[in-house]
Formats: structure tokens, sequence, C-alpha cells
């Protein structure tokens, strides 16, 4: 595709600027509080088209569509539950896409042809802003060339797709940096197809009904190919100790957790720039996540070896996004 300059749009003249470029069915990347997203009109196919250029972005993946408040859900979905104004008070605006019935009206390029549609009220207010004056729903993923790193910067959003889009509108470090928990809810039972900052027993406790969340199914949604959230540095989930540090190759970089962990690499002489301390909390370890891997990808690291995380349900978003950013980038199923 042909390049182009990309401009770090801010403040309220950098809002206006995205506000024309998105009514112009251009696309610009957008600070959400899960990660920037790549955003363009979801009514418009060329704005769709121009998302799945950028980010070269398979036709068959699923666009989230953003909408300012619950009531525009109807817009864009053809049934409703009972159970929507229940989460919608409890966890919008927030990181909570619901994937409904769509309507005939929604454009099959943002659905990919499914007859579902994800939907998700934002939270960040300088996509509020955007969302509100352009008036429309706004097809976001991430702000990345496809199974590459989310951004939670506008300086990493614009380091992945510097030349492939018109702007990035700086909106500061995404306070949650883990996407958005996707809940399918167009079958008896809720079930989260995608986990995130939002879990299924939150969920549950909230519609009084029980929410599955299976370890393997074939729902196509985003973020769920087998390899996806890849560092350029490769990657290993791996326990970290004497045995593992001593087999590791030179200029390794080993991200870890545990009090443990931190002491055996003391005590085995790595050097300081190759030891990556994570936070012991899970929302703070998904803060810090990608934007670690992001640091690390800039330093000499050549490999990294990653403590595996916590085991427990407040941990399932952090480990499927390391578990899928091991695979090879060449494997596209979904799990």
């Amino acid at each position: 595709m042909d390049t182009m300059k990309t401009d770090i749009l801010k403040g309220e003249a950098g809002i206006a600027e995205a506000v024309r470029l998105l009514r112009d069915e251009q696309v610009v990347a957008l600070p959400t509080e899960t990660v920037y997203g790549l955003a363009g009109d979801a009514r418009s196919p060329l704005a769709v088209g121009r998302i799945y250029a950028a980010k070269a972005r398979p036709s068959n993946r699923p666009l989230i569509v953003h909408v300012a408040d619950a009531e525009r859900v109807s817009d864009w979905a053809s049934e409703i539950p009972d159970c929507l104004a229940a989460l919608a008070d409890a966890f919008w605006p927030g990181p909570l896409t619901v994937v409904l019935k769509r309507s005939p009206a929604v454009p099959d390029a943002v659905s990919a042809g499914l007859e579902t549609i994800a939907l998700r009220v934002p939270e960040h207010p300088v996509f509020r802003a955007v969302l509100e004056a352009v008036g429309t729903g706004l097809a976001a993923p991430s702000a990345n060339p496809y199974q590459a790193l989310s951004p939670t910067t506008a300086e990493q959003a614009l380091d992945g797709l510097q030349g492939r889009i018109p702007a990035v509108l700086e909106g500061g470090p995404c306070a949650l940096g883990l996407e958005s928990t996707i809940l399918d809810l167009t079958a008896e039972t809720p079930r989260v197809l995608r986990a995130g900052p939002i879990t299924a027993s939150e969920i549950a406790r909230r519609i009084g009904r029980p929410v599955a969340h299976p370890e393997a199914h074939d729902a196509v949604v985003p973020g769920n190919v087998k390899a996806h959230y890849q560092p350029r540095t490769p990657l290993q989930l791996t326990p970290v100790n004497r045995e593992s540090i001593e087999q590791a190759a030179a200029e390794t970089a080993f991200m870890v957790w545990s009090e443990g962990a931190r002491h055996q690499l003391t005590r085995s002489g790595v050097a300081p720039e190759f030891r990556w301390v994570m936070p012991e909390r899970s929302g703070d370890y998904a803060q810090a996540l990608y934007n670690t891997l992001f640091r690390i990808d800039q330093s000499a690291a050549k490999a990294i070896l990653v403590e595996p995380p916590p085991t427990g349900e407040a941990w399932r978003g952090v480990l499927d996004r390391l578990t899928r950013s091991q695979h090879r980038a060449s494997d596209t199923s979904v799990d």
C-alpha cells in the first residue's frame, strides 16, 4: 500500500482534526482505556476497508464497534437480551464487549459477514469526545499490525502504523493495558470468548446467572487466533529457575513476578538490563504487560523467557495474551 505521513494529534485541535478525518472516511488511532484502537466509521465500507488494509488484517476477522452509550445498541443489534441493561449499568462505559445478533442494516464488512455484531461503550474521555462529535459508531480494533503487540501509548501506535494511517490522537498511556472482555450473549448461557479486565464471575454476579468461560471454542472474535499479541523478540513461557537460566542463550531477557524468581536471577548473575520485574497484582501486571514487551523489543535482548503468571480467574486475560504471544505468527487458527 502507498505510504503517507502520519501525524500525532494533540488537545482540542487534535480531536477536531481526528473528527474531520473520520467524517472523511479516513482512519485514526485513538486512545481507549484498554489499548489504542484504529478507528473508522463503522457504517462506511470504505473506512472499514482502510482499517483492514492498514493492519494487514484478514477480512474474515470481525471488528468491535464502539458506541457512545447503551441506547445506541439498538442501532446495531436486532436482538437485545434482558441482561444487557444490568451489564451496561455495571460495566459501561468500560472494558466489556458484548456479541449480539446484528441488525440487517449493519454493513457486512464490519462484521466479517457474520450474523453477529460486537459492541462496546468505551470510557476514555478522548475517545468519547471523538465518538460524540462523529455521531456514529466507530469500528476500532487495536492500532497495530495484525498479530503484533497492542499499543498502550500513542508512540507505540505510531511505531507500528507509521506511513499506513494519517494520524494518531494522543491520549496518554492506557489505564488498563489489556483488551476488553468479550461476552457472547447470543446463546442461552452467556459465555466469555476473550478474557479481559472483567471476569466471568463478576459478570455472573451482576446478571444473577451462570456465565461460561470455555477453554476452547470455535467462535470467531477479535484476538482469538492462536498466534497474536507478539513482540518482535521470540518469547517463551517457562519456569524461571536455576536450570532454565543456565540453559538460556546469551542476551535473554527474563520477565518475572515472584520473589523466588527475582532472587534466582540475582544469584545467577543475570545482568540488570535483562531482568524485568513485573507487578504481583493481576491488574497492575496487565497494565504493564505490553509496555514491558515493547521496551524489551527496543533492548539488546534476543529472546524472552516469561515466568508463568499465577493461576486464578483474575489472571486469565494475562495468561491468554502470553500464551498466544509465544506461538508462531504464521499460525492463524482459532483456538
